[in-house]
């Protein structure tokens, strides 16, 4: 299987979730789908520790430090236009 990305693996977690909190698979059916969850859940996870790393070095400093910026936020007047 080859990577999966990460709005898959969510796409698939919530789906999980939702047949789980149903409660109307049988026992070995409900830990086979718990077993994906998990995977799935792990995958999200790595996925989003791997953004985090990515926008730290990407917001870092020439001497090496963070830096915060705030993205532009547009005013509702202009989008309105």
């Amino acid at each position: 299987m080859g990577q999966i990305k990460f709005e898959k693996a969510m796409q698939r977690l919530e789906q999980i979730v939702e047949d789980l909190e149903k409660g109307e698979l049988d026992i070995d059916k409900s830990l086979e789908i718990f077993e994906e969850g998990i995977k799935m859940s792990r995958v999200c996870s790595k996925k989003l520790s791997e953004a985090e790393a990515k926008i730290e070095k990407l917001t870092q400093n020439q001497s090496g430090e963070l830096v915060t910026e705030l993205f532009p936020v547009e005013d509702e007047d202009d989008t309105k236009n």
